[in-house]
C-alpha cells in the first residue's frame, strides 16, 4: 500500500479508496501534492510539482523565484525561511533562534504500526495496515523528525503523527508540535465543526473558508464541550450522501487546536494538534517527543461516507476493549432517581423493579463513598459509606448479581474536595498556584495528574473496590476543567509542561486500570460530553453523551455525535419528566425511540412508574434486545438534518437484511403538507416488509421515492361510535417520533 518513486523521489499512500502522494523536494523537505480519490500508483506525477513564482516571494535559492515556501504546498512546515503561514511546529534553540532545516535522510516501510509510547492510537496488524516512517534530520542542532503515516487496507483512512529527537548535547525547547498539516490545492470548501457548551454538547456548525485563519481549540486541559477535537471540509455540494469531504480529528483528551488558513493564493491549510497556547516541551539529550496522532478520512460519498469510515476505524482499530464489537447491556442509573439520598435498601428495590422490566445492568452513582450527601465534601476519599451501605460495595454488588443482573459503580477519580480526608492529608496534591486563590468548580479541586504518585494512590484506592471481582461496569465522571495550571513537582522552566503531562496521567491510570480488570465496561464521563473524544474512546469504549437528557435536546447532540463517533458509544438514557435540565415534558415514547440509538438505558425511578409506563418500558426493552445488534453493530446513516424541526435516521444490518428507521418531529403544524424518508443502503432489489406498516417494499422505492410519514392534523373530523369525536391524523402534537422495522423477505 506504500511505493517510493526513487526516480522522482515521491511517496504513494494508497488502497482501493484513496491515494496519499508526498515527494522530496529540491530542498530535502517534503512536500504535499494529493490526497483524495484513489489514482494511478505507476503515475508520473511530475506535473504535480509545477509551481508558480512571485517576485516578492522570498526564495529559499538564489536567482530561483520558482521555488519558495511561500509558494509551496508542503507536509509539515516550519516557520521563519519563507513560509510566513503558521507552521506545523516550532523549536527553540540554546541561543534564542527559532530556524530549522529538517531534510529527509532516509525513510522505513513496513506491515502493521507500532504503539505510540503514553498514548491512545489507532493499531492494527500486518494484514490491515502499512507504515512509512519519514526520517528528517537538522545536523546543525543534531536533532531528528520522524514523520509517521499508516494506511489501512480496507478504509479510506489515513493515520499521522511526529516524533522529535533530540540527539544533540544542548537542549531543545518545542514550543509548538501539531501531528498533522496538509496543504490543499483550493479553498472551495465550507468547515464542519462541533460546537456546544454543557448540556448542549456537539451541535453541528458550517461556515465558509474565507482568507485568513478559522480555528477551534480548547484551553481548559480537556478537549471540552465547547469545540469537539474535529473537524471536517466539504465542498460546497456535498451532502449526506454525496460529494467530497475530508474529516480529521485527534486522538488526545487535552488542549487541543484544529485549524484552517486560507492563503493569498486560495491553498488551505489543515492543521490539528496540542493547542501551543500555553505548551512547551524541555528536550534533553536522548529524550524525544512523540506527538498524539491525528486521523485523515476521505469520503467521496458524502458526510455519511465520513462517519461510517470513522465509525469502522474506532470500532475495529482505536477501542481496545472486549466490547468493541458487542452489544451492551441496557442498564438503569440510580442518579436522576435518588441523586445522594439513597440507601441499600433503597437501591435494591429499583434494582429489584428493575429485573423486573428486563434491565440487565444496575448503576449505582455518585454518593456512595466517604461523607457524600452533597456536591461539597468526600471527593478522593474512595472509603464506602457503611451508613448508606452497611454491607459495603461487595455485599450490595452480591445482591445485584443474585439478581441474575450486573453491577456497576461511579467514581470521579481525578477530583479532591477541600472538605476530605485526602485534602486535609494531601493540600499539595490539588492543582494550585503557590499562594493565589483557587477556583472553586463544583465545590472540588483537580487532583496533579501530572503527579506519578497521585495517580499510584488513586489506582490503588479503586483497585481496592473492584478487586472484589463483583463489578462489570465503571461511570468514570470528571466535573471540572482546570484553572491555575502549575504543578507543584515541575521546575519553574517546565510548567507549560504541565497540561500535557496531567492527560498522561489520566492515560497511565486508564492504562492500569483496562489493564488489570480487562472484563470491566468502561464508560467516560465529563460532566456529560466535555471529554467524549477518540483519546478516550481508546480506553473506554463509551462516553455519557450530554448530561441533558431531554429527547428534544438529545435529537441535535445524538445526530452532531454521529458525525465521527459510532452509535455504540454514545451513552443515552431515557429519563423522568419533566425533564430535569430543560423542565420538558415528552412522552416516554418518544425518550425511548432517541435513546434507543445509543447505549440504551434508563435514569428514572421505575419503581414509581403507572402500569401504562411499566408497559412501555417492558415493549421497548423487548424491541432493543431483538434489535440492539443491529442499531449498535450495523450501518448508521444521517437522513433528515433537523431543518422545519424534522430528524430521521436509519442503522442497517452489515448483511443489510434488517433496517431500524425513526423520524422525530419537534413542534407540530396545522394542516402540511405530506413529508417522506428516502432510506440508504438498502439491497436496490430486495423486497422489505415493514412491521409497523404491514406492507413490502422495494429497496430502491425505499431509497428513491422514500417512506411516506405519518399524516398531521387536516382539519377533518370524524365520527367513532366508541371514542366519540376526533380528529383526523396518525402524528398528532408536539414530540412525536415513529420507528420503523424493515425486514428482507
Amino acid at each position: 500500500m506504500i511505493v517510493y518513486n526513487e526516480k522522482q523521489k515521491y511517496f504513494n499512500l494508497s488502497n482501493k479508496y484513496i491515494s496519499y502522494i508526498m515527494n522530496i523536494m529540491d530542498n530535502g523537505q517534503i512536500g504535499h501534492l494529493y490526497y483524495g480519490n484513489k489514482i494511478s500508483e505507476n503515475i508520473s506525477v511530475s506535473h504535480m510539482f509545477r509551481q508558480r513564482g512571485c517576485i516578492l516571494a522570498p526564495c529559499t535559492y538564489k536567482n530561483n523565484l520558482d521555488f519558495s515556501l511561500e509558494l509551496m504546498r508542503q507536509e509539515y512546515p516550519a516557520y521563519g525561511t519563507g513560509d510566513y503561514r503558521e507552521p506545523a511546529y516550532q523549536l527553540r534553540m540554546k541561543d534564542g533562534s527559532r530556524i530549522t532545516n529538517f531534510i529527509y535522510k532516509t525513510h522505513k516501510i513496513y506491515s502493521g504500526k507500532k504503539k505510540l509510547e503514553g498514548l491512545p492510537a489507532t493499531f492494527g496488524d500486518e494484514k490491515d495496515v502499512t507504515t512509512l516512517d519519514i526520517i528528517l534530520e537538522d545536523s546543525l542542532i543534531n536533532c531528528q523528525l520522524i514523520l509517521s503515516y499508516s494506511i489501512f487496507e480496507d478504509l479510506p483512512v489515513i493515520v499521522r503523527s511526529a516524533n522529535f529527537i533530540n540527539m544533540g548535547d544542548n537542549d531543545l525547547y518545542l514550543e509548538r508540535a501539531l501531528s498533522m498539516s496538509i496543504d490543499f490545492f483550493d479553498s472551495e470548501y465550507d468547515m464542519v465543526q462541533l460546537d456546544g457548551a454543557w448540556s448542549r454538547e456537539r451541535h453541528v456548525h458550517i461556515r465558509k473558508l474565507e482568507k485568513g485563519k478559522q480555528s477551534i481549540s480548547s484551553s481548559r486541559g480537556a478537549s471540552s464541550a465547547s469545540h469537539n477535537p474535529f473537524f471536517a471540509l466539504k465542498r460546497k455540494n456535498t451532502t449526506e450522501t454525496t460529494g467530497e469531504i475530508y474529516g480529521f480529528t485527534l486522538i488526545y483528551s487535552g488542549n487541543f487546536i484544529a485549524q484552517s488558513e486560507v492563503d493569498d493564493y486560495d491553498v488551505t491549510r489543515a492543521m490539528i494538534g496540542i493547542n501551543p497556547f500555553e505548551f512547551e516541551w524541555k528536550l534533553k539529550k536522548n529524550e524525544s517527543f512523540q506527538t498524539p496522532e491525528a486521523v485523515i478520512v476521505y469520503s467521496n460519498s458524502g458526510m455519511n461516507g465520513m462517519s461510517q469510515t470513522f465509525h469502522s476505524l474506532f470500532k475495529n482499530h482505536l477501542i481496545r476493549s472486549k466490547w468493541a464489537n458487542k452489544v451492551r447491556p441496557i442498564l438503569i442509573n440510580n442518579w436522576e432517581a435518588t441523586y445522594f439520598d439513597f440507601t441499600e435498601e433503597s437501591i435494591l428495590k429499583i434494582a429489584e423493579k428493575a429485573k423486573s422490566l428486563g434491565i440487565e445492568l444496575f448503576v449505582l452513582d455518585d454518593g456512595w463513598f466517604g461523607e457524600r450527601n452533597n456536591d461539597s465534601t468526600s471527593l478522593g476519599d474512595w472509603d464506602v459509606n457503611y451508613k448508606k451501605l452497611p454491607n459495603g460495595i461487595d455485599g450490595l454488588a452480591t445482591k445485584i448479581n443474585d439478581l441474575d443482573m450486573m453491577f456497576g459503580l461511579w467514581f470521579e477519580p481525578e477530583m479532591v474536595s477541600e472538605i476530605s480526608s485526602l485534602y486535609e492529608k494531601h493540600p499539595e496534591w490539588a492543582v494550585s498556584v503557590p499562594n493565589r486563590n483557587m477556583t472553586y468548580g463544583r465545590n472540588q479541586f483537580v487532583l496533579d495528574f501530572s503527579n506519578d504518585e497521585v495517580v499510584e494512590y488513586i489506582y490503588n484506592k479503586m483497585a481496592d473496590i473492584l478487586n472484589c471481582g463483583k463489578i462489570s461496569y465503571i461511570k468514570w465522571d470528571m466535573n471540572r476543567n482546570i484553572t491555575e495550571a502549575y504543578s507543584k513537582i515541575l521546575p519553574n522552566n517546565r510548567q507549560k509542561e504541565f497540561f500535557h503531562r496531567y492527560i498522561l496521567g489520566v492515560y497511565k491510570l486508564y492504562e492500569k486500570l483496562t489493564t488489570a480488570f480487562p472484563d470491566i465496561l468502561f464508560e467516560s464521563c465529563a460532566s456529560g460530553g466535555g471529554r467524549f473524544d477518540a483519546g478516550m474512546l481508546y480506553y473506554a469504549p463509551q462516553a455519557w453523551t450530554s448530561d441533558d437528557t431531554d429527547a428534544v435536546e438529545r435529537l441535535k447532540i445524538q445526530y452532531g455525535t454521529s458525525m465521527l463517533y459510532p452509535i455504540s458509544s454514545m451513552g443515552s438514557h431515557v429519563s423522568a419528566v419533566p425533564n430535569h435540565q430543560v423542565s420538558r415534558e415528552t412522552s416516554l415514547k418518544m425518550r425511548g425511540d432517541v435513546a434507543y440509538f445509543g447505549t440504551f438505558g434508563y435514569e428514572l425511578d421505575v419503581t414509581k412508574m403507572s402500569d401504562e409506563e411499566i408497559s412501555e418500558v417492558k415493549k421497548q426493552i423487548e424491541y432493543f434486545k431483538n434489535y440492539r445488534e443491529v442499531i449498535q453493530l450495523g450501518d448508521f446513516y444521517r437522513l433528515q438534518n433537523g431543518e422545519n424541526g424534522r430528524f430521521a435516521w436509519m442503522c442497517i444490518s452489515k448483511d443489510k437484511s434488517t433496517a431500524v428507521v425513526a423520524f422525530y418531529k419537534v413542534l407540530a403544524q396545522p394542516n402540511p403538507s405530506l413529508k417522506k424518508i428516502c432510506l440508504e443502503g438498502l439491497i436496490p432489489y430486495g423486497e422489505y416488509y415493514c412491521e409497523e406498516t404491514k406492507e413490502t417494499y422495494f429497496g430502491d422505492e425505499l431509497m428513491n421515492f422514500g417512506l411516506i410519514c405519518e399524516t398531521e392534523f387536516t382539519g377533518l373530523i370524524q365520527e367513532d361510535s366508541y371514542k366519540g369525536v376526533y380528529h383526523s391524523g396518525t402524528d398528532k402534537g408536539d414530540f412525536t417520533s415513529f420507528v420503523y422495522t424493515f425486514k428482507l423477505k
